[in-house]
């Protein structure tokens, strides 16, 4: 058992019966009244974030995790499968452990979050940025640059990325797992 003191962002705990993952805290000592910290709580089950706040010193308890890498195989109608990159051994995973799962290209490598006491995998992590060439996208209209305009691209993974008009199909462009946003073109 833990208390707030020891929250920070990535602690996972167990909380009213389901594994949360701490995604954003603040400890608030208002002028009048006692200490709390607020959070915002992702549900390694479900997905789902929610807001709560603990009462400075309450316990917690805290569910340790390890992280492993894997790297992705193949994807087919009994989930995705992956490959553990230090003892060979593949798994298959369940598409509600992953966010942005169509930005994920073959052969990537992830971070798979176990329960180190249950051994069950509760999170799929992607890396921060992905590189992926663009496989389809109307030309842009030449001139046309004077408002930030976007327009859709498919990627290589299917997935479709809203980018800028001077992107053509071929070129490689960086993406953000995260929002699954445009960034940059890729630096070659």
């Amino acid at each position: 058992m833990a208390n707030t003191s020891e929250i920070h962002n990535g602690l996972t705990i167990n909380y009213n019966g389901d594994i949360y993952s701490v995604v954003k805290f603040q400890h608030v000592k208002p002028g009048k009244g006692n200490a709390f910290v607020r959070t915002k709580l992702k549900s390694l089950t479900s997905g789902k974030v929610i807001d709560n706040t603990f009462a400075a010193g309450h316990k917690i308890d805290v569910v340790r995790v390890e992280r492993r890498k894997y790297q992705f195989l193949y994807k087919d109608e009994s989930g995705y499968h992956f490959m553990n990159n230090e003892t060979y051994d593949q798994i298959s995973l369940d598409e509600k452990l992953l966010d942005r799962a169509d930005l994920m290209k073959e052969g990537s490598n992830v971070e798979v979050l176990f329960h180190a006491e249950k051994e069950i995998p509760l999170q799929i992590e992607q890396p921060q940025y992905v590189v992926l060439e663009v496989t389809y996208t109307e030309p842009g209209v030449k001139g046309d640059t004077a408002t930030n305009t976007l327009k859709p691209a498919t990627v290589e993974t299917g997935a479709t990325v809203r980018v800028p008009l001077f992107i053509n199909t071929g070129e490689k462009i960086k993406i953000d797992t995260r929002s699954g946003e445009y960034l940059e073109r890729a630096k070659t």
